[in-house]
């Protein structure tokens, strides 16, 4: 009587607590979805849809992004493929729902593994981007559930939507395995390479008077404007203006002597040697006065620039009186430029190797490679400066118009290595308090802060030594956004997504 009477007060408990968990199967199930995830050379695509089940419709809402950018894809025709067996559906949508959104519907005819892939047709070209396997069921509690095994459930995950992402400079990718050798971290002085910068010194003695009456560095000067003019009018010494009269005269006194003695040659008067005479003395007169009137007039001697280029440096002043010799100016082609650093001698080694460089401009956190200033390695000293007794290496780039004569740059010496390792881009590495990480994507809309031990960087990519694995993926540009999403709520991860 009493066991009776016990079994029938665990039956009233247990009925209510099978309909509440019921109710909360039902619940859940309603905001279950399966999340697929895919990447081509080109294109992701983030796709949000009810488990498949045969007979019933799935609403699959799919984000499609562009990795060259991580913008969205606009402007595209793209139908989504089912395929179990040799069994398909497939729906083709002319526009997105929203920018980069493209909503599809499909009914599933027969249960199994399934294919999808999308075929993208642009304005330029076709592409197909496959998505790995999913499965077609027969029952739709079995496709629930199966979903609800697939949910990344992380309580520290952090909830960043493509929409999200689609706004701000953000991207994603894989590190790499790759050979990554020593990096030299230092500086170097910018200096105009050889033949960039012509010095022009002054060719006679004189008094200084600028052409446009102001003369500065930083101007920017054609080929043969004439920049300034060495006038020896006023001197009693040295003056140009009497020693073009006097060599004018004399070319002019040798010509009439040869004309002469070549008439009287002519009827056998002078002798040959005479003749001769006469001609090598017009040469050589000719010779003095040609150089004298090419480069000087009556006013002194006409300054001009060789090429067009700026002016770098000046070194006289208006009025001034210079020596035959003295250097006046000198213009810059401003077209290739040259990276001097000194080098530690510890990296001696290291420095036989060397074989690329990556440079960060003043003031700017974008760092170039060697290859992007269209540089290459013009030398690496095979002795130390007698002054500093560090090594010489020389670099040699395209001038940018940001690099400046004279200024510094952040320079990133790379050697050769044959040791693989894993390397992410530098900007993927946040720091905090001493202690550096970075967010790893559990999903295109979802992700991790995860500490690392990074090791070497080149200015470029950073050698993670501890905390990721290669078939990660991790926030390469823009990870600032995500630690600021951060600080929003932690994202529940049964929560379903709302667009």
């Amino acid at each position: 009587m009493y066991k009776n009477f016990f079994l029938l007060f665990l039956l009233v408990l247990t009925l209510p607590a099978c309909k509440r968990n019921e109710a909360v199967d039902e619940h859940s199930h309603d905001e279950v979805f399966l999340y697929l995830t895919a990447y081509s050379e080109y294109f992701e695509v983030f796709a949000e849809a009810a488990p498949f089940v045969v007979g019933q419709p799935s609403e699959i809402y799919a984000h499609f992004t562009w990795l060259e950018d991580f913008k969205p894809l606009e402007n595209a025709v793209i139908t989504m493929n089912l395929v179990v067996g040799r069994e398909g559906i497939r729906q083709t949508l002319d526009t997105p729902v929203r920018k980069g959104i493209y909503s599809f519907q499909l009914k599933p005819v027969l249960a199994g593994k399934a294919r999808v892939y999308f075929e993208i047709k642009t304005q330029d070209e076709e592409y197909r981007l496959d998505v790995p396997e999913v499965t077609v069921f027969d029952d739709a509690h079995d496709a629930i559930h199966k979903a609800e095994g697939m949910v990344i459930q992380d309580p520290n995950a952090i909830l960043f939507t493509k929409e999200q992402s689609w706004k701000v400079n953000f991207a994603t990718e894989s590190p790499r395995q790759e050979a990554f050798g020593q990096v030299i971290k230092t500086s170097a002085r910018v200096l105009p390479a050889q033949g960039d910068e012509v010095i022009i010194p002054a060719r006679t003695s004189g008094l200084v008077q600028f052409g446009s009456g102001v003369l500065t560095e930083g101007m920017r000067v054609s080929a043969g404007k004439s920049l300034m003019s060495i006038s020896s009018g006023n001197l009693a010494d040295q003056n140009m203006g009497v020693r073009l009269a006097e060599a004018s005269n004399t070319y002019e006194q040798a010509r009439l002597d040869l004309e002469r003695a070549e008439k009287l040659a002519a009827d056998q008067i002078v002798s040959e040697r005479e003749l001769l005479q006469a001609r090598t003395s017009f040469e050589n007169a000719r010779l003095v006065y040609d150089n004298l009137s090419r480069h000087f007039s009556q006013a002194g001697q006409s300054v001009a620039s060789p090429y067009s280029g700026v002016i770098r440096q000046v070194w006289v002043q208006q009025g001034q009186y210079v020596e035959t010799g003295q250097p006046l100016v000198s213009i810059l082609k401003n077209k290739r430029l040259v990276l001097h650093a000194d080098v530690s001698q510890r990296y001696v080694r290291d420095l036989q190797s060397l074989v690329s460089a990556n440079i960060r401009f003043p003031g700017q956190e974008k760092v170039f490679s060697l290859e992007q200033l269209g540089g290459k390695i013009l030398s690496v000293g095979q002795a130390t400066n007698d002054d500093n007794f560090l090594i010489p290496v020389n670099l040699e780039v395209n001038q940018t118009g940001e690099l400046l004569p004279g200024g510094f740059v952040e320079l990133f010496l790379v050697a050769r290595s044959e040791q693989e390792v894993i390397t992410i881009p530098q900007d993927a590495v946040l720091e905090e308090q001493g202690t550096y990480y970075v967010f790893v994507q559990q999903s295109p809309e979802q992700f991790v802060k995860r500490e690392v031990r990074p090791g070497a960087s080149d200015g470029l990519r950073t050698e993670i030594l501890e905390g990721l694995k290669i078939t990660d993926r991790v926030v390469s540009r823009g990870a600032v956004w995500v630690k600021l999403a951060q600080s929003s709520a932690a994202l529940d991860p049964h929560a379903g997504h709302v667009h």
